[in-house]
């Protein structure tokens, strides 16, 4: 299924979000990309595939530095300000909106889910700390964000395995599968399988969010 795409200005620039809309839709899950890479992310590109026919409109958010063409992403603030200019956007269709992104976009929507009035938040790869450096927890905004956050994690994940996150903490591990949750080819888990455990999870994780 081909995306509905829409220009959104923000003051960092325009904004693409690209719609995989449900059929009949409960809820919307907006998802931000990483600091690495795009909306093309294997991760976000299952989430659009699967969750419309579990109610769930999908809405992949292009931050402008990408649409701009530029290689490096802004600061945290520059971010979260494109991510609170887009959100009406994204509130448009009067559904419920889950906030949610993968590694730099997860950390975007724990910090201003609360005050944009999102229903949830998913953070996908979220990183907890700089790859060996544990000291440098970024925990406080995932616990920060005072509403019902889910956590999907690579159990090889460099950024923060799953044993390492605040006790409490509603996690999925996503067993062999690193930062990208991609799995080495000779792992026990293949990488079909990986996304599957991801796309599961969410789906049934949002069947639980009411609003």
């Amino acid at each position: 299924m081909a995306p509905v795409i829409d220009i959104v200005p923000t003051p960092a620039g325009d904004a693409r979000i690209h719609w995989y809309r449900a059929p009949r839709p409960r809820l919307t899950l907006a998802l931000g990309h990483g600091a690495g890479g795009g909306v093309e992310a294997r991760d976000l590109q299952a989430l659009a595939a699967a969750l419309p026919a579990h109610h769930v409109t999908v809405a992949l958010v292009e931050q402008p530095w990408r649409v701009a063409g530029r290689k490096v992403a802004p600061a945290p603030k520059t971010l979260d300000t494109a991510w609170t200019a887009l959100w009406p956007a994204l509130a448009a269709p009067g559904l419920p909106v889950v906030a949610g992104g993968r590694s730099a976009g997860a950390r975007v929507a724990c910090r201003t889910s609360a005050e944009l009035g999102a229903a949830a938040v998913l953070a996908l790869s979220f990183p907890l700390h700089p790859p060996g450096k544990p000291e440098k927890s970024r925990a406080d905004e995932l616990t920060g964000t005072g509403l019902p956050t889910l956590v999907v994690q690579g159990a090889k994940d460099p950024f923060g395995r799953p044993g390492e996150f605040p006790p409490g903490t509603a996690l999925v591990p996503v067993p062999d599968a690193d930062h990208g949750f991609a799995v080495p080819k000779k792992a026990a888990t293949g990488g079909k399988e990986a996304l599957e455990v991801i796309t599961r999870a969410v789906a049934d994780w949002l069947g639980e969010i009411r609003k």
